[in-house]
């Protein structure tokens, strides 16, 4: 009798631990399961070097999503971004976006401007104005190799 209420202990304290890993992997991971918070728009990009899926999407400097993927747009030749914006959060059809990063050489987020005119973006909407940075690294080639004046004009050959 002993020996079955020692198994039933073990067997509750396991089942208690699986309940505690699953809800601690759902609220750390921010997954949802009745339902998604979220809505998708997209943007083209000439560059996305350095951008990865998951990394912040920022208005006014809040966090307001996530990047969901990365992908080609073959008709245009440009890199298309599919951001994933809360549903509480609207973009205008006059909105702008950039890909900044965090700090010298920290991570790259995108940044929305959400505009503010005009109509509100439905799901599956391009944001149409974009802008990249300028590689941080081409320009320091440019610069130590004498490919740059002092003024920014680039030197003739």
């Amino acid at each position: 009798m002993k020996k079955y209420s020692m198994e039933t202990i073990v067997g509750v304290f396991v089942v208690i631990g699986i309940l505690c890993v699953g809800y601690m992997t759902v609220k750390l991971g921010k997954a949802t399961f009745l339902g998604d918070d979220f809505y998708t728009i997209y943007a083209r990009f000439p560059s996305v070097s350095g951008l990865r899926p998951g990394s912040v999407v920022e208005i006014h400097g809040i966090e307001a999503g996530k990047v969901g993927s990365l992908s080609i747009d073959q008709e245009k030749q440009m890199a298309l971004v599919e951001l994933k914006i809360e549903k509480k959060i609207k973009v205008y059809d006059d909105a702008f976006a950039t890909i900044k990063s965090s700090g010298l050489i920290g991570d790259k987020f995108v940044k929305v401007d959400p505009g503010g005119s005009g109509e509100t973006l439905k799901p599956g909407a391009t944001i149409v104005d974009t802008t990249t940075p300028p590689d941080i690294e081409e320009l320091i080639g440019k610069y130590a190799f004498g490919d740059v004046k002092k003024d920014g004009q680039k030197q003739g050959k």
